[in-house]
């Protein structure tokens, strides 16, 4: 049997189509309760007759590391990926993660396009699509910028008149549901040997698991992981990410200002706190998340100052660089002297003064730390060769579907 090898890990070609969908914030009680309400049917019928554990993500968790995990079958430490967000120290600058001249692996699908697989990419924003494209022949947009696709950049032209929608709205379900659609379409029209389809969590972020508007989302997306099923689609569902409540009793950001306290330690602007959270889509976060990653002058005590954060009531660690890039699986040289997570209900801040919460319209719920990284791991086929007892990641789930699907 024809196969590949990305990165240390083996893969087989597939002989049906391979799509593994990533899920945007898919803490997995979302799917729990959508099942119990009875609005995913296939995903029941999949629990019961497929595979599905829960596995774990990787930290931080962020979109871009861990769709790059997905993609790449490795963590952080090998992709390069390590937020969405850093500061280059280099040249003294921060950036956004967006750009594949970060990336420090090739990716599982431009190996499997080279192999002559036929491949198709649909996430919803753009920011991820020249990361997950990165060196791959075949298709590959964004729902946001679906109107703007050629033949030359994106394998394809005319996306919304095949889907049959318009450009949906970034801050919308809408956003998610044109991944789907697509996929479905691309499918049923083009039948492409693997697909990766990856959503936003708009969603995730506004309306808490079990509500109707959580189950209304899971109930489309059910509906069309369905007629995917239906084609004879090898499918596996995962998650980038969890998903919290971050709020006090009042209802209001629960929130530690990292910057505003080490500002008050050291003096102004001596340290330099880092959101990997940060992307260009900050309206229902407001960049705040559970994890922050910090940089100190030479002269500063990492040991003491990570001691005296660490005793700050809802801190879950504080990490030297070279723990955090083992315990988390890390490039050591794109984090900080230190790494800080915070419990399931904090997070975390640079300085009061620059965060901007006046769009947030509901109490506000986020991620990034330990406590987002169980995430389901879910397959519609039986499974071969597996010891579902073991901790299992999200970016098993190529490996599910190209070598150990029934």
């Amino acid at each position: 049997m024809k196969q590949v090898e990305v990165n240390g890990r083996t893969y087989r070609l597939p002989t049906r189509p391979a799509v593994v969908v990533c899920v945007d914030g898919c803490e997995p009680d979302y799917i729990a309760q959508a099942v119990a309400a009875g609005q995913m049917p296939w995903m029941k019928k999949t629990l019961a007759a497929g595979t599905a554990v829960i596995a774990d993500c990787v930290v931080p968790t962020f979109t871009n590391p861990n769709n790059l995990s997905i993609v790449t079958g490795a963590p952080p430490a090998v992709h390069g990926i390590c937020g969405n967000f850093l500061y280059d120290a280099a040249n003294d600058v921060e950036v956004m993660m967006n750009d594949p001249k970060w990336l420090r692996a090739p990716t599982l699908l431009a190996a499997l396009a080279d192999a002559g697989c036929s491949v198709a990419v649909v996430t919803a924003k753009d920011k991820l699509r020249k990361l997950l494209g990165h060196g791959m022949r075949g298709i590959c947009f964004s729902s946001e910028k679906s109107d703007q696709t050629t033949l030359a950049e994106h394998g394809i032209e005319g996306v919304n008149a095949l889907v049959g929608m318009p450009v949906p709205d970034v801050y919308s379900a809408g956003l998610s549901e044109f991944v789907f659609a697509a996929g479905v379409k691309l499918m049923q029209t083009r039948r492409p040997d693997v697909m990766y389809l990856s959503t936003t969590d708009y969603v995730q972020h506004k309306h808490a698991p079990g509500t109707p508007e959580a189950n209304d989302f899971y109930r489309m997306m059910d509906r069309y992981l369905a007629q995917l099923d239906a084609m004879g689609c090898t499918i596996a569902v995962t998650a980038d990410h969890g998903m919290n409540a971050k709020t006090k009793l009042d209802a209001s950001p629960d929130v530690i200002y990292l910057q505003d306290l080490l500002d008050g330690w050291l003096g102004t602007a001596r340290a330099r706190v880092i959101l990997p959270i940060t992307d260009p889509y900050v309206v229902h976060h407001g960049a705040l998340g559970s994890y922050a990653t910090v940089y100190l002058p030479s002269d500063a005590d990492p040991v003491a100052l990570g001691a005296r954060l660490a005793a700050i009531r809802g801190i879950e660690s504080v990490l030297s660089r070279t723990a955090a890039a083992a315990r988390f699986e890390l490039p050591a040289d794109r984090i900080g002297d230190l790494v800080v997570t915070s419990i399931h209900s904090v997070v975390l801040g640079t300085a009061r003064s620059r965060h901007d919460l006046s769009g947030l319209d509901v109490p506000l719920r986020s991620h990034g730390g330990v406590t987002e990284q169980r995430v389901p791991l879910v397959m519609n086929r039986k499974a071969t060769g597996l010891d579902l007892t073991r901790r299992w990641r999200n970016f098993d789930a190529f490996d599910w579907v190209l070598n150990h699907a029934e």
